[in-house]
């Protein structure tokens, strides 16, 4: 089988790790609410679905914020807290930059929102070496529904075996192979490289 035409990486925990508790501690520093208490808000309350399928705008998610737990600070200062929490992975981000050095088209597909993505944008310069960008703000969905898999489809024009897929979520990479993606569950960086060679495509230090 030839290698995939196209990659498609998943951002958190693929290209960028992050840790909602730095959000909450500083956050919680001036609200009414505990750093426990506001991380929950954060990380797995039905607003953060509701914020990352664009139901929701950052100014509404900002107020809603405020009236959960009494945050004090402008909606400035909480768009600089709530996103100051990622970190690059090097060796992924690394490998991108291969993909793209060889001519392979890459993709970012991400359950996210718009406070997170501007973020990362003006902070990370790897975030601009990607062909195509699908997030789930922009388009109503989340994954693992198969409606986001479909805009993936259309965007980069692919299908099936033609995408390699890197994902860290045991769901997602279900649905992705339900539609014959080469989906690749990634746990650490080494896997990940080591199966995208597997599949005939560059990876950094290859001769």
């Amino acid at each position: 089988m030839p290698p995939p035409n196209v990659v498609v990486f998943d951002l958190g925990k693929v290209l960028v790790d992050f840790d909602y508790s730095i959000a909450a501690r500083k956050i919680a520093a001036r609200s009414d609410l505990g750093s426990a208490a506001v991380q929950k808000m954060l990380d797995h309350a039905p607003l953060l679905f509701r914020f990352e399928t664009g139901l929701v705008t950052r100014e509404g998610f900002y107020r809603e914020v405020c009236a959960g737990c009494g945050y004090r600070g402008g909606m400035e200062e909480f768009c600089a807290e709530f996103a100051a929490i990622f970190w690059e992975i090097e060796p992924m981000i690394a490998l991108n930059a291969t993909l793209r050095a060889h001519g392979v088209p890459t993709y970012i597909f991400s359950n996210t929102n718009d406070i997170a993505v501007t973020h990362i944008r003006e902070r990370f310069p790897f975030f601009a070496d990607f062909t195509g960008y699908i997030l789930s703000y922009e388009h109503g969905a989340m994954k693992p529904d198969a409606r986001l898999y479909e805009v993936v489809e259309r965007t980069t024009g692919q299908s099936g075996g033609s995408i390699a897929y890197l994902d860290d979520r045991a769901e997602n990479i279900a649905t992705a192979t339900a539609r014959g993606w080469r989906a690749l569950l990634h746990e650490t960086p080494e896997k990940s490289l080591s199966a995208i060679r597997c599949l005939g495509l560059p990876v950094p230090g290859a001769k």
